[in-house]
């Protein structure tokens, strides 16, 4: 790997900055921010912590939703979501938001050449207008090897027949990279670097990697980097105190899988084991990632493209006695988002609050392109120049019926019913309590804090009917 990649650079005022730069748009499903530059030292993550350190880490974004199909398609148009709107992991932004221009789409309409390699928006074809080509899945390149969850072990190809397609949560096979998905969209991005390179127009090139989305399958070689012995299991894998029936779920995307317990809590080798193949991916993926940073550099790429990383949503790895994403806690909704633009000084980092909304016009910014009327997010930009600028005050998402506000000190969550009547909250207390185990709705000396939420939230929902 060519280690020297991204580091600072220059400031602002250097010359050499394109009108049209070109962007490398990198998503990462189900990628929580458990990584070495967000201070997780255990998670081998060096490709992502170079790009980290070339640009800026946010420390406290935020998904508008906490499924991947209803996530990106709120962050590739950059609409929040609706009780109607970008509901679930089904979502297709065109039936969803008919009219509304995606980001590719404008930029596509603006000169771009647009491609989309892997999981970009959750349908391969949604928004197919958006695209300069056909997008890419690299289930095209394993057609008849795998199914669509990329088994390749032979046996667990049987079980995934015998089990409604779901084998087992986790595979090991040893090989190289295109053992699995991610390597070859890899390869793919990799050659449409090269051709990209000699266009005499810029370029979006989204790359979407699998990993670590359930199963968690990646080649040995990623498993080798942790030792079993010195998984951590989570401090608090039990309900939060008071916490409403609304807030948990039974992680029915797990419990599909074959030898995942239909009901009831795993035992601690099974839930090691699945944070084992977790990591595995994550470090498998981040492997792919850092070939494509590489190829930058050695097509001298690397000085006039944007490059920018985020996951869709958070995961749960046995917190509060939940797995997978799909409900209102910070373990589902913060998550990864790393941007680097290379005529800005690089590694930085900032507090403020910010949300996956944002990043539409941050690339309309960098673009010189106006910010269409839809696009309601505001701008990155400014913390380059300032990481101790102030963020968003309040930030939103929501699941389903809940509803979620956070700001600097504090999480609530509502839950509404079809007449958007209140009929259970949470409230917890960052500062004291950022793992979020101790719900205060409903404690005395909290009904001010409460109701500050309550309006915020309610001026929010106001807006988006109007």
């Amino acid at each position: 790997m060519l280690l020297g990649l991204f580091m600072p650079e220059c400031s602002s005022d250097s010359e050499g900055v394109p009108e049209k730069p070109n962007f490398l748009f990198i998503a990462v499903d189900d990628l929580r921010p458990e990584l070495n530059c967000y201070g997780a030292e255990w998670i081998q993550s060096p490709q992502i912590d170079r790009l980290a350190a070339g640009g800026i880490r946010f420390e406290y974004a935020y998904c508008q939703v906490p499924v991947c199909g209803a996530s990106r398609a709120s962050l590739l148009t950059g609409l929040r979501p609706t009780p109607t709107r970008f509901i679930d992991y089904d979502t297709w932004a065109e039936k969803d938001a008919p009219g509304i221009k995606s980001l590719p789409g404008y930029l596509k309409e603006n000169g771009y050449v647009t491609i989309s390699n892997g999981k970009v928006f959750h349908h391969l074809n949604d928004m197919r207008e958006s695209w300069s080509e056909d997008p890419w899945h690299p289930a095209m390149e394993l057609s008849g090897q795998s199914n669509w969850r990329n088994y390749r072990n032979t046996e667990n190809l049987r079980i995934a027949n015998d089990h409604r397609g779901a084998g087992p949560a986790f595979e090991r096979m040893e090989g190289d990279d295109t053992l699995y998905f991610d390597g070859f969209t890899a390869m793919k991005s990799l050659k449409d670097l090269e051709r990209l390179k000699d266009m005499d127009q810029p370029f979006f090139l989204a790359v979407g990697f699998l990993k670590p989305h359930l199963p968690f399958n990646a080649p040995g070689k990623y498993w080798d980097l942790y030792d079993p012995e010195k998984i951590r299991m989570p401090s608090n894998p039990f309900p939060p105190e008071n916490a409403p029936a609304a807030s948990l779920h039974n992680w029915g995307e797990l419990r599909q899988y074959a030898g995942i317990p239909p009901t009831g809590p795993l035992p601690d080798s099974l839930a090691k084991k699945l944070i084992h193949g977790y990591y595995a991916c994550v470090s498998y993926a981040d492997a792919q990632i850092g070939k494509l940073l590489d190829k930058l550099v050695s097509l001298g790429l690397d000085k006039n493209t944007v490059v920018i990383l985020w996951g869709d949503h958070g995961w749960n790895l046995g917190e509060h006695g939940l797995w997978c994403k799909h409900c209102n806690y910070e373990t589902s909704l913060r998550a990864p988002l790393l941007l680097r633009v290379p005529w800005l000084q690089g590694n930085k980092h900032t507090g403020a609050l910010v949300e996956f909304i944002d990043i539409y016009p941050s690339l309309c910014e960098l673009a010189n392109l106006p910010v269409p009327p839809h696009a309601v997010g505001e701008s990155l930009l400014k913390f380059f120049d300032n990481p101790e600028s102030p963020g968003k005050e309040f930030v939103f998402s929501r699941f389903h019926a809940g509803e979620s506000v956070k700001n600097a000190d504090h999480r609530y969550t509502e839950w509404l019913d079809s007449a958007q009547n209140r009929y259970t909250e949470m409230l917890y207390d960052h500062r004291n309590d950022p793992e979020e185990n101790v719900n205060l709705a409903g404690q005395p000396g909290q009904n001010q804090e409460i109701e500050k939420f309550r309006n915020s939230n309610r001026e929010l929902r106001e807006k988006l009917t109007k």
